[in-house]
Formats: C-alpha cells, sequence, structure tokens
C-alpha cells in the first residue's frame, strides 16, 4: 500500500487570461479550471491510475476542504483527511499567461489534537508499505514535521519517499529514507551551487547518500532526469519529446510512476522507466496524466 501526506492541500484555481496580463488593471479570462492541488495527493492520483492501491492522508479546513475531499472521490482517490474545525484550505492561483504565474495561499493552523490524530492515522501503516511525504507543513506542525514522523516510526520498515525542499528534507535524511527526490533548483539549493554537468550532478547525489538518502531521484525538467540507486547504479535520461502544456504535477508524477514501478517489478531500471513515462504524460497532459498517456509513452523508451 501506497499513503501519502498531504499536510497542506489546495483548490488549484488555473485561469487563462484573454489577453497579456496588466498589473495594477482589470483583467479577463478566456477560460478558467478548478481541481484539487498538492503533492501527496497527485502522487495517489497518479498511483490509482495505475491501479496500486492508494490511501491520501492530510488536513482539509472549511468550504474549500470539503471540495477537495469531493474532488479526490471523483478522481477515485481514497482519502482519510483530518478535517480541522477553524479557517479554510488554501487556494491556489495559476495564471497560465507567457510566463506561469502562481499565488499560493498560506493555509489553515495545525493544533496539537490535529497532530495526535494523524499520528493515530499513521500508527496504521505497516512494514513494507510506502508512506510519501511531501511538500509543505502547515503553521503549528514545525519545521521538522517530517523528521518527527519517521522518528516516530522508527523500527516498522516503512519505506518512506520524500518530497521536500531545504531543511524540511535535510532533517529526515538521518532516518534513511528509502527516496528522495529533489528537482533542479531544491538540489542546486541544498549545496548552494547548480549541477552544471553531470559529473556534479552524480557527486551531489552521492553526497546526499552519504547523509542518508537510501536511493535519488532528480527532476531535471527540460533535461530530463537522474537516479542514483542504492546498489550504486546512476542513471540519466534526456527529457522526452513532446509538447509540454503543464508542468504542475510533473514530479509527483515522476514518483507515483517509480513507487509503482518498484511495487510491480522490484526493478530500479524499471522503476525509473515509469517514472519518466508517468512525468512526461502529465507534462504534456492539460492535468494529471491518465493510464493510456503513461503507458504509450512506456512503450516509446523500449
Amino acid at each position: 500500500m501506497v499513503y501519502t501526506l498531504t499536510c497542506n492541500p489546495a483548490i488549484d484555481y488555473t485561469v487563462f487570461p484573454a489577453s497579456p496580463l496588466c498589473m495594477g488593471q482589470t483583467n479577463r479570462t478566456q477560460g478558467e479550471t478548478v481541481c484539487f492541488g498538492g503533492k501527496g495527493l497527485n502522487v495517489s492520483t497518479i498511483c490509482t491510475a495505475l491501479h496500486i492501491p492508494s490511501t491520501a492522508l492530510g488536513f482539509i479546513a472549511g468550504f474549500t476542504g470539503q471540495e477537495i475531499a469531493r474532488l479526490a472521490r471523483q478522481q477515485q482517490v481514497n482519502t482519510d483527511f483530518i478535517c480541522l474545525q477553524e479557517g479554510f484550505s488554501r487556494i491556489n492561483i495559476k495564471i497560465k499567461d507567457k510566463e506561469e504565474t502562481e499565488l499560493n495561499g498560506q493555509g489553515p493552523h495545525a493544533d496539537p489534537a490535529a497532530k495526535a490524530a494523524l499520528f493515530t492515522r499513521l500508527d496504521r501503516v505497516k512494514g513494507g508499505d510506502i508512506l510519501v511525504l511531501s511538500g509543505s507543513v502547515l503553521p503549528g506542525l514545525g519545521a521538522d514535521f517530517y523528521a518527527q514522523i519517521m522518528r516516530r516510526m522508527q523500527g516498522k520498515h516503512i519505506l518512506f519517499t520524500v518530497d521536500a525542499a531545504g531543511d524540511l528534507l535535510r532533517s529526515t535524511l538521518p532516518y534513511k529514507p528509502f527516496l528522495i527526490k529533489p528537482n533542479k533548483q531544491e538540489l542546486s539549493d541544498l549545496f548552494g551551487a547548480p549541477a552544471p554537468d553531470e559529473e556534479t550532478l552524480f557527486k551531489q547525489a552521492l553526497t546526499l547518500q552519504k547523509w542518508g538518502a537510501r536511493n535519488v531521484l532528480v527532476s531535471l525538467g527540460a533535461e530530463g532526469a537522474a537516479f542514483l540507486s542504492e546498489t550504486g547504479d546512476f542513471l540519466r535520461m534526456p527529457a522526452v519529446k513532446g509538447e509540454v502544456r503543464n508542468t504542475v504535477g510533473a514530479g509527483d508524477s515522476m514518483i507515483a510512476g517509480f513507487l509503482a514501478g518498484i511495487l510491480r517489478t522490484g526493478d530500479y531500471t524499471e522503476a525509473f522507466k515509469l517514472g519518466i513515462a508517468a512525468g512526461s504524460a502529465t507534462a504534456f497532459s492539460p492535468g494529471l496524466a491518465d493510464e493510456q498517456t503513461i503507458l504509450k509513452i512506456l512503450n516509446q523508451l523500449g
């Protein structure tokens, strides 16, 4: 079973301006979409599309939280959310102009009772299950919240997957996560310098392993992806050719594809390919990819 945790899910309100955006003026749209957002929720959605059992955990609040739950059910995603009594789940505004602009909400506050309720749910996760910890955390949970979870669940043989940035990611490394997935910018921020070539990329991934990560999957956008396995294999794949329509959720889809590949085959190379296929399929789709698109790209990879 793949469990995902999205501490701060959102309603993503995407607008398509009818003309170039002008700040300080009234702008009109030629279309808009509403969907749920949140890195863990995206992983659960792709897992569900690939017929991998998954349960999405997280916190929701207010009318927007109820809409997130409804939209998830509509996508047949199994959820076990904690409903906060105050505030409302955030709304993220995404403006699809010549350059994509985002304005992300803050989200509600999580109190100690909500934190305890989440820990009760996490106690049901069994050895051999995968727990995906991804995205930002709510105010009140602490900057090392993912490390708190991993420390609490030590010894249960959970396969932790962490997709977070900066100190939130760094604090989890002593607990030896099964997989981490920094993107190019997050990797650069961790080391204070970009990886201009493959050798530097390999050295940075190797350093992350020395810090505790078992497997390192790096999404590189238009440059493809790289993967360093715990067995020492370093795999590099260029970006799949196609028309990029949407980058939101592509990295989450890559994680879901990779985990689905591991669960199906136990082979890191095959998992890497399925991760690339799933991430690319979402990038080429208006929203999160469907199974048919993912498998079509997977077949192209050979």
